[in-house]
């Protein structure tokens, strides 16, 4: 859940809780029902490359028939899978990175607006404690290209009462992604004061997520976690990056869940 801005991420917590019945993650089994709420603060960077940081909401809504929840990475797009086939599972992925103006990056570079990004994923578990994972979402406003990610985790448990998960991450981005974030046109090399770049699409980033979830009776528990990016190739290599920005890119978050419904 990373790269959201504020507004965006608030439209998505109404959007999961008014369609949670539709479109929360949901184990497999027969009984009753269970309804886990996850929600709290998090803190990512404004938009990919930069040095400031942007609060919104850390949210999840799974649901099970008294299984234990299906695990979901802690900074995973919003989406439920739609097939599932053994240890396979596929569905739709939706993200949101939030606007970028001159005045927020601090030099005269053209605005990126507000990126909605559809897109979807596949995951499959090789055994029961890891997960390989492949997402890509293409950018239906601001950036307009395509991005994805890489990833892998693994996970330990002990029912649902704590979970933690670690593994590395690998974001990737097309030509025109990366330029609207990263390059500088000519004209734009005139009025910021930056050299021309012209960056081409591969991996933007590596890095590794953490998370951990503890249930502290029947209905409360905690969920934090913490994810570092480190931009490599014609990212990190961007006078965007070097002079008005950072190569590392930190984020995480802190939230409470609330489990209701069942028999447990």
């Amino acid at each position: 859940m990373t790269d959201r801005s504020k507004f965006p991420a608030l439209f998505l917590t109404a959007l999961a809780l008014a369609a949670m019945p539709a479109h929360a993650q949901e184990g497999d089994g027969g009984g009753e029902k269970r309804t886990r709420i996850i929600l709290g603060p998090q803190l990512s960077p404004s938009w990919p490359g930069a040095d400031k940081f942007s609060v919104g909401p850390y949210i999840d809504v799974s649901r099970t028939r008294d299984a234990e929840f299906a695990f979901e990475a802690p900074d995973e797009s919003f989406g439920s899978p739609l097939v599932r086939s053994g240890n396979f599972a596929f569905g739709p992925a939706f993200g949101f990175i939030g606007k970028r103006k001159a005045s927020d990056i601090g030099a005269d570079l053209p605005k990126v607006g507000l990126s909605v990004e559809a897109g979807a994923f596949g995951q499959v578990h090789l055994t029961p404690e890891l997960r390989l994972r492949l997402e890509g979402r293409k950018g239906l406003s601001g950036h307009k290209g395509w991005t994805g990610e890489i990833s892998a985790d693994y996970v330990a448990r002990q029912g649902d009462d704590w979970l933690f998960s670690i593994g590395p991450r690998v974001t990737l981005g097309d030509a025109k992604y990366t330029r609207a974030y990263f390059g500088v046109t000519p004209a734009a090399a005139l009025t910021s004061g930056l050299p021309a770049y012209d960056p081409g699409g591969g991996v933007q980033s590596v890095g590794v997520t953490a998370g951990y979830h503890r249930m502290f009776g029947k209905n409360w528990g905690i969920a934090v976690y913490g994810r570092y990016d480190r931009l490599v190739g014609d990212a990190a290599d961007s006078p965007v990056t070097r002079q008005l920005g950072s190569r590392s890119q930190p984020s995480g978050g802190i939230a409470l869940s609330y489990t209701f419904g069942g028999n447990r």
